[in-house]
């Protein structure tokens, strides 16, 4: 763990005796930078909000919340450039490309900064260890499952997904077509990619529903995607007609359920996945645990996260959501 001491010297005659021993005492506050593929989306915002839960209850870390404006590779890039620069103790990045980044956050590694992936992986050479937000055998099952169990009799889903390079997303897809013999009634027509970017999703979705004029599902692992395809569905008046689903948030997607653009999505909860990462980046830069394969660390009230031969582990199991309990959950994240 880098120390950091911060020292105020006070000129001036009575009040540098009544500030001694406190204007000069040493700070030891770590630095957490949580990377987000892009500022301004949900699904990160509500992990900034565990994050900061972590923080608080740590009592000796400050999380800096930080990403570029758009999802590419180049900005967050200068992202980690500029925490090097900083000089964190630690950097939790979410990532746009799994290779692209991975330099960067090897020079950060090589100044002393833990570094952890969290949510979208890094390759390993860029980081300590990956934080799966689940494991990525059952999403990957859940997502087309979601879609089947409303198409008893077989039919057409298309894929909308956020970046061609998104590791998460990627893998998730591959994953899904590993069981889509469980699934023989099922035909996936297309994949296409919105960027995580809400108006490129839409048009993605406009683009899908025009192109296959029979399609039964959209299935959007991305809490992008998923709100920006309801939303397509909606305005082409086809709500009850192509079910959305995938992975969104509870908070976004209650219209889409009551609309009957949706009949179910799952999602972990972000809150648990910015605490997560927040606790184990912590416990990693303290040397209070160590990365390496078959090591558990621990997680603060998420318990621990055990490590694979790739230095990898998962959080907990998605969660489905629907009209039941949407309600109960909307107001939450």
């Amino acid at each position: 763990m880098k120390r950091r001491t911060f020292t105020t010297l006070v000129a001036g005659l009575g009040l540098t005796a009544s500030l001694m021993g406190t204007s000069a005492m040493a700070q030891d506050n770590m630095r957490i930078a949580l990377v987000v593929k892009a500022l301004g989306i949900g699904f990160f915002e509500a992990a900034a909000e565990g994050a900061e839960e972590a923080a608080a209850e740590l009592g000796d870390t400050e999380i800096i919340y930080t990403g570029p404006t758009d999802t590419t590779a180049e900005g967050q890039i200068e992202v980690i450039n500029s925490l090097i620069a900083q000089n964190v103790d630690a950097i939790a990045i979410s990532a746009n490309d799994p290779d692209a980044v991975a330099p960067a956050l090897e020079r950060a590694m090589q100044r002393g900064i833990t570094v952890i992936s969290w949510d979208s992986g890094v390759a390993e050479s860029g980081r300590e260890m990956h934080l799966n937000p689940s494991s990525n055998e059952l999403i990957g099952n859940m997502i087309i499952k979601l879609a089947a169990d409303n198409l008893p009799d077989g039919g057409q889903v298309a894929i909308l997904s956020a970046s061609a390079t998104a590791t998460n997303q990627n893998i998730w897809i591959e994953e899904m077509n590993k069981v889509m013999g469980d699934y023989p009634g099922i035909e996936v027509v297309a994949t296409v990619y919105g960027d995580d970017l809400a108006d490129k999703s839409y048009r993605e979705a406009q683009g899908l529903m025009q192109s296959y004029p029979d399609l039964d599902a959209i299935i959007a692992p991305t809490s992008v995607g998923i709100v920006a395809a309801a939303q397509a569905v909606e305005d082409a008046g086809k709500a009850g007609e192509i079910n959305v689903t995938g992975l969104g948030l509870p908070s976004e997607m209650a219209g889409a359920i009551e609309s009957g653009a949706s009949r179910s999505f799952a999602i972990w909860n972000p809150i648990d996945l910015g605490y997560s990462a927040v606790m184990i980046a912590h416990a990693l830069a303290t040397d209070e645990a160590t990365a390496q394969p078959g090591a558990s660390i621990p997680m603060g009230r998420m318990g621990e996260v055990t490590l694979d031969e790739t230095t990898s582990g998962a959080m907990a199991d998605p969660f489905v959501y629907d009209s039941s309990n949407i309600d109960e959950f909307k107001s939450i994240f």
